[in-house]
């Protein structure tokens, strides 16, 4: 199966591509990743018709199954809230249009999947990323990349959870699972 995940933002969004496959149980791999850079762009609806073009290519390159995409959560300023809301809306509507299959997590739910803590900081969500998917040291990018690979893992555990029969935490995950964690 292959998962795009989106960290969706109107200055920086990121995305990633993985790769699943069940029958090697459960590996991952990266397909594509990277960021879509709207910083100079000066108005609302231009930066939001390149997110949209730009995942829109990003889904003809990579033919995902599915998308997973970062929820929604809410800043002390209002219009940054609305903001993120338009970049969801416009990332969604280009996985909905190639009829793609769509889920959302919140970020304390990214984190916990990757890293075992809803309270990490974006350095251990980078580091357990590079890690899952044995990213080279050299092939750097910025942390919005990184944080749509963990949307998209954070999706593929959840699927092969629910069609394990469901782990419920990290302890029976690792428990079920030890030749599976160094």
């Amino acid at each position: 199966m292959i998962i795009l995940g989106i960290d969706p933002g109107t200055l920086v969004t990121g995305y990633g591509v993985i790769e699943t496959s069940t029958g090697q149980g459960g590996k991952m791999r990266a397909v594509e990743y990277g960021t879509i850079e709207s910083k100079r762009i000066a108005t609302l609806p231009l930066r939001l018709r390149t997110i949209f073009t730009r995942l829109t290519a990003v889904i003809e390159r990579a033919a995902p199954d599915e998308l997973a995409i970062e929820s929604a959560f809410y800043h002390k300023n209002v219009q940054s809230t609305l903001k993120l809301g338009h970049a969801r809306g416009v990332a969604m509507l280009a996985g909905m249009l190639r009829d793609l299959t769509a889920a959302e997590y919140s970020p304390r739910e990214i984190k916990r999947a990757v890293v075992g803590n809803g309270n990490a900081s974006k350095e251990q969500v980078e580091f357990m990323v590079r890690s899952l998917l044995k990213l080279a040291p050299a092939d750097r990018k910025l942390p919005d990349a990184y944080d749509a690979l963990a949307v998209a893992i954070t999706h593929a555990t959840r699927k092969t959870m629910l069609s394990k029969g469901g782990t419920k935490n990290w302890k029976q995950f690792i428990e079920e699972n030890p030749g599976r964690v160094k």
